[in-house]
């Protein structure tokens, strides 16, 4: 029997529904709340700054990194570029190291060590507002609202996102973005500046797959609006029954919002111009040129199961992490199986066109999901060849993530305006597909039994039992809270809903997210203890991780996160060098300029030692002594070299090569640095230089954004200096523009005349002033309109 939805005819206004709705109690405020005590509870221990996160990127990325950032702002300086890693490298161009981000005041103004976590924290807490709002707006209802805001926030996915800030931040402000522009297209006025705003934040935040995600998302939800508006087709109905959607009587589709969407998204792109602009740049100078493409760590092809029996086809590696076998860049995208529950039923019972189009986009995020298993998302990859520059293709796991909580809503709004046969029927199919459920856990784990994987643990896959359990209790939950006739008992029951909600996730498998003391995180920590003679300091000398020790530190994981972070901290392991200041030859980033990352692929990518002869120009004081198994003494990870060169010298004779054989020389380290310097063939022609020279570097004085130097020269020579090469650095030569050249593949070198001469290469980035320029010109567009525009109604939540 199908579910009839019945007429829409008069609106009732959702503070006057009846007070004995199971979770009419759940107000925004409330919810809030709700939400705050269920993040203190899940880590009480970050919130009171006893602890901090540690794990995986967020010790070894994201925290060095925020910590040069706050080191630059109270140094009153913009972190346009870090040269303590990869011989410097684009530090705000990469996006997701959030120099822009407005709230990222919270981990700037306060001590580290709590206030990064907490601002982790704080997002989540965001998106499950965020979430709510959205999920009222489309059903108007609270307790569909309020599932929907604890799905978002606590699911596996989410959890996992807690490493990287960035991502969290992107992705808590997802649901607010499309919640905002709906707001926008339908109404405009100051709702469309408000909708300006959130849209920059998100964009601002850095998360670059997660921000296109949302767009195409929203642009979706427009397209779909004007096609229903110019067919004749207005929103009527939905999955309440009570009247129209709330997004009716907030302001319907109109001729207009076919140019207010267009509009909001040029302005969110003007305003955040000075973000994107450099970060364009960089990308169209970087190693990830077309062609490139990372499909590592996609969903496999049964990654299906684990969203009904998380801990199947994987392993628990050491500190407790479980993963999949081969996807190694989320611990987890379980939804819980309540979610999985009420998303199923909203497929098969409610007949509303933002359903079919979460359902629709689900699937073909999960396919996209799965990378080159798939022949759409080679195809894709092929038509779009921007696209390569998103790596890891289980991120668009984050399509089904945002649209499973919007789905369990609507059962849970459809069920309230049923009665008589219809609720029966309701409850029917609620106990087939929970049944339907039980007998897929079962198929799961007889397959995980009969056909397991090498390194699958049958005894760890039999937790998946417990999903059982929760699935039965979420399902007698929704069958009393339906049927009870007392309403004090019904509110109980709504409560305890979103409990069991948050219980099966936070449950579904070890912490994703140990803590650690705090003090690990110390400044100077690890240059205090290895007390290196020399000591590598910017402008002077750099440390070196060798490749085969590089990989030895990657593939090495101690079970205690705490000590697993400490070894690798006294190794300079990723950008822990940033937080004791030491420069160091490699790094981790998103993107790299071109030649700068070929190079260290070919390095890194290979086990041989770097060469004698590249280490010396380099200015390599310190490297690592070989990695014996797990040892945990920072006295014998480093050992001292002597003959390496200062960071500028000068004198070397010009020899020209291609770059194949530029990258091939410098590579294999078969070259002496010290009497030559490897030039592109297009240089030849402004160089009046053919032999060594008597030229040196008198004094050098190096700060992340300018470099000084004082040159005696005897005739003609060449200055050399072993800094990354990128075009925002420009050289003056006693106060005029000298062109910087392109030297030994992947750093820098000019032309001094004789003389005495002061040297200075400054980065001076334009796409950032462009970028800047644009913002600037778009937020005095902003203001305007914002005092010229009349005022509507306030904006708020429902």
């Amino acid at each position: 029997m199908r579910v009839q939805q019945p007429a829409a005819t008069t609106h009732i206004e959702p503070s006057r529904l009846p007070a004995a709705e199971p979770g009419a109690w759940l107000t925004p405020g409330r919810f809030a709340l709700i939400l705050t005590v269920l993040v203190f509870v899940s880590f009480p221990q970050v919130v009171l700054g006893l602890e901090t996160f540690v794990i995986r990127d967020y010790g070894f990325f994201a925290f060095p990194l925020a910590h040069y950032q706050q080191e630059c702002f109270w140094h009153g300086e913009l972190p346009l570029w870090n040269p303590y890693n990869n011989c410097g490298v684009p530090f705000l161009a990469q996006w997701n190291t959030m120099p822009l981000y407005p709230p990222a005041l919270i981990y700037l103004l306060f001590p580290l060590t709590w206030s990064l976590s907490f601002f982790c924290l704080l997002h989540l807490f965001w998106a499950g507002l965020g979430m709510y709002a959205l999920a009222y707006r489309w059903t108007g209802h609270r307790l569909g609202a309020s599932v929907a805001g604890v799905i978002f926030a606590f699911n596996g996915f989410s959890l996992n996102l807690l490493m990287w800030p960035s991502h969290i931040a992107t992705l808590s402000w997802m649901p607010w973005v499309v919640w905002s522009a709906e707001l926008a297209w339908s109404q405009g006025g100051r709702r469309l500046l408000v909708a300006a705003v959130i849209g920059a934040l998100q964009m601002l935040a850095g998360g670059p797959e997660t921000i296109l995600l949302t767009w195409l998302l929203a642009a979706a939800l427009w397209g779909v609006q004007a096609i229903r508006w110019l067919s004749g087709r207005p929103e009527t109905g939905g999955a309440t029954t009570r009247g129209p959607e709330p997004s009716v009587a907030l302001g319907g589709f109109q001729a207009a919002a076919l140019w207010r969407f267009p509009l909001l998204v040029a302005l969110v792109a003007a305003l955040t111009a000075v973000q994107i602009v450099p970060f364009l740049d960089l990308a169209a100078h970087s190693e990830r040129q077309q062609g490139y493409a990372d499909a590592r760590w996609s969903m496999p092809a049964w990654g299906w199961v684990n969203f009904l029996a998380p801990m199947v086809f994987g392993k628990t590696w050491n500190e407790d992490l479980f993963f999949q076998h081969g996807q190694f860049w989320t611990s987890s995208y379980y939804l819980g199986i309540g979610a999985l529950l009420l998303g199923l039923l909203a497929i098969w019972t409610v007949r509303q066109w933002r359903v079919w189009l979460l359902t629709l986009a689900t699937f073909i995020g999960l396919v996209l999901a799965c990378g080159d298993q798939t022949l759409p998302s080679r195809w894709l990859r092929h038509l779009i060849p921007q696209l390569s520059l998103i790596t890891y293709p289980v991120k668009f796991v984050a399509v089904a993530v945002f649209s499973v909580p919007l789905l369990a809503a609507y059962p849970l709004a459809q069920r309230s305006g049923l009665a008589g046969n219809d609720s029966r029927a309701w409850h029917r199919r609620l106990l087939f597909v929970a049944s339907l459920l039980l007998v897929l856990i079962a198929g799961i784990l007889f397959w995980a039994w009969r056909w397991p994987f090498p390194l699958d643990d049958f005894p760890l896959t039999l937790r998946n039992l417990s999903r059982v359990g929760f699935l039965v209790l979420v399902t007698i939950l929704l069958l009393a809270s339906g049927r009870s006739s007392r309403p004090m008992l019904g509110q109980v029951l709504a409560g305890l809903l979103l409990l069991l909600l948050w219980l099966d996730v936070w449950t579904h498998e070890p912490p994703q997210n140990p803590t650690v003391p705090t003090w690990i995180y110390q400044q100077d920590l690890a240059r205090k203890q290895l007390a290196m003679n020399p000591q590598p300091a910017l402008g002077g000398s750099r440390a070196m991780v060798q490749p085969l020790d590089e990989k030895k530190f990657l593939q090495l994981t101690l079970k205690d996160p705490k000590q697993n972070f400490l070894i690798k901290r006294f190794a300079y392991f990723s950008d822990c060098n940033l937080l004791d200041g030491v420069p160091k030859v490699n790094g981790f980033f998103s993107l790299y300029p071109r030649a700068s990352g070929e190079l260290y692929s070919v390095l890194y990518g290979s086990t041989n030692p770097i060469p004698p002869a590249l280490a010396d120009f380099l200015s390599v004081s310190q490297q690592t002594a070989p990695v014996r198994g797990e040892q945990a003494d920072p006295h014998n990870l480093w050992r001292p070299r002597t003959n390496f060169m200062e960071l500028a010298t000068a004198g070397q004779k010009p020899v020209f090569a291609d770059e194949n054989h530029a990258l091939a020389l410098v590579a294999n380290g078969a070259f002496d640095p010290r009497q030559i310097v490897l030039l592109p063939p297009e240089s030849k022609g402004g160089l009046s230089i053919n032999s060594p020279t008597r030229a040196r570097v008198v004094r050098q004085q190096f700060t992340p954004r300018q470099i000084d130097l004082q040159v005696e020269a005897f005739e003609p020579s060449l200055v050399v200096l072993s800094q990354t090469y990128y075009h925002p650095w420009h050289a003056y030569v006693d106060g005029h523009p000298q062109p910087l050249l392109r030297a030994n593949y992947a750093f820098q070198a000019l032309q001094v005349g004789p003389g005495n001469h002061q040297v200075r290469l400054v980065y001076q980035d334009n796409a950032f002033r462009a970028g800047a320029l644009i913002s600037g010109l778009a937020a005095l567009a902003w203001a305007a309109g914002w005092f010229a525009s009349r005022k509507r109604n306030a904006i708020h939540l429902p």
